[in-house]
């Protein structure tokens, strides 16, 4: 009989691996501030002026609460095995998809991890550089973003010691940070947003929904690989209680930033939250501070949300090791070519791309979920989960043509793809695995 791998006594900072986790290092209060710290994301901003011109104010408010509130829900559930068994996402994924089969999920997991550390990344250096041009003169871009890409990826390398006590120490500034840019969004937009939000007619139906799904698609690729976070969790926590720090611990950023990049692009028609905040802040030291914050946040979303799951996933299937891995996932991000991502008439760009990658996102969602509660019935064998040559190995096909079959009905409904894959997937997966005697030895 293979031998589960020896549970880990202890964790000293980039000592992670894809053992089962013993050692849980955050508790509730802690858990709680790693969610909100890392969720500040300007990807949100983004979302926030694609919906400008089809809801009004309060639909827009509305649909990022409801997606938080999903975001929540759907954590929770696909948390509960990296939470119960101390496993990564990978190792769960092995059940459902295979050894081999894991390749899937995990490429579609890491490359928009890795387009959003780019993304955040040059944002971050962005406003390095503007505070850099405006105290001392010295304004050169490509110089703070290779820089401030380092100093990521020496962060990064300290793991989830590190990231706990960044994002704890850091989310109390954030908090403050982000009311005073939406207050003075408020203060110098008002009579434009009065004039054209409030009285708007907007839209109730499907692209207010289509809106809920923007907000939510952000966060789908951590739904994904939520173990990886789950498993960091210090037991005695119910699933009623965890759904409740997920969905409100993503809620206040997410709502802030939303609103602002909705608010601000209605009123001067750009999308650059660098020019946003340049024009809305008139006060030059806090202004500084501003765009310090906005930096900051850019760090403690990019080393919880999109260094994690990369490294993780190459730590998988080329067994490097965490440092390593997060080194290079640092590297690759200067791949993305971020700049072009931050353009004027980008924000209708990263629309399209959350709602495609959300359409692969979603079914593998549902694959796992169904798997680990209607398949397992939350009882996992974690000896099989670590044996290459048991009954996991190779690929499940049933997780594949689920996978394709959920991935056809988003697309078929693009405007709210993950929502439109979940059922076909989850019921396709669902009758294979029970009907199908192919996947026989994939029900152990």
């Amino acid at each position: 009989m293979p031998v589960t791998p020896e549970l880990s006594a202890g964790k000293a900072p980039g000592e992670e691996s894809l053992a089962p986790q013993q050692t849980r290092i955050m508790g509730r209060a802690s858990y709680f501030l790693a969610w909100f710290g890392g969720c500040v994301s300007i990807g949100t901003f983004a979302m926030g002026s694609s919906v400008v011109g089809t809801l009004n104010l309060i639909q827009a408010t509305v649909a990022i609460a409801i997606g938080c509130f999903v975001i929540g829900i759907a954590l929770a559930l696909n948390g509960a095995a990296g939470y119960k068994y101390g496993i990564p996402f990978m190792v769960q994924a092995r059940g459902a998809f295979g050894f081999a089969g894991t390749r899937l999920p995990g490429l579609v997991r890491a490359v928009p991890a890795i387009v959003w550390y780019g993304f955040q990344s040059w944002i971050g250096a962005g406003a390095l550089n503007m505070v850099s041009t405006t105290l001392f003169g010295f304004d050169n871009l490509i110089f703070y973003f290779i820089t401030f890409q380092f100093l990521q990826i020496g962060l990064s390398v300290m793991g989830f010691q590190g990231i706990k006590w960044l994002e704890n120490v850091g989310s109390a500034f954030i908090l403050a940070s982000l009311a005073y840019m939406f207050y003075a969004t408020v203060q110098r937009y008002g009579d434009e947003l009065s004039a054209n939000l409030l009285t708007m007619e907007g839209s109730w139906g499907l692209p207010f929904w289509g809106a809920t799904m923007l907000f939510l698609g952000i966060y789908s690729t951590m739904m994904l690989n939520v173990s990886d976070y789950s498993r960091e969790h210090k037991k005695g926590t119910g699933a009623g209680l965890l759904t409740t720090i997920y969905a409100m611990s993503i809620l206040p950023c997410t709502l802030f930033m939303g609103l602002i990049g909705f608010m601000v692009s209605e009123a001067t028609g750009t999308a650059d939250p660098i020019q946003v905040f340049t024009n809305a802040v008139d006060n030059t030291p806090l202004l500084m501070a501003t765009l310090l914050f906005i930096a900051f946040a850019q760090v403690t979303t990019n080393v919880l949300n999109n260094v994690v799951p990369p490294t993780y996933v190459l730590m998988d299937v080329f067994k490097m090791k965490f440092r390593t891995a997060t080194i290079l996932v640092g590297l690759l991000a200067f791949a993305t070519f971020p700049w072009k991502l931050v353009q004027p008439d980008s924000a209708a760009g990263l629309q399209l791309f959350v709602q495609t990658y959300s359409a692969f996102l979603g079914p593998i969602f549902a694959i796992l979920v169904v798997d680990y509660f209607l398949i397992r019935r939350r009882t996992l064998d974690l000896d099989k989960l670590y044996d290459e040559n048991g009954p996991y190995r190779g690929v499940n096909v049933a997780a594949l043509i689920a996978t394709v079959v959920g991935i056809v009905a988003a697309l078929s409904f693009s405007s709210v793809s993950w929502y439109a894959s979940l059922i076909p997937a989850g019921a396709t997966y669902y009758l294979l695995m029970k009907h199908w005697a192919p996947c026989q030895r994939f029900r152990q």
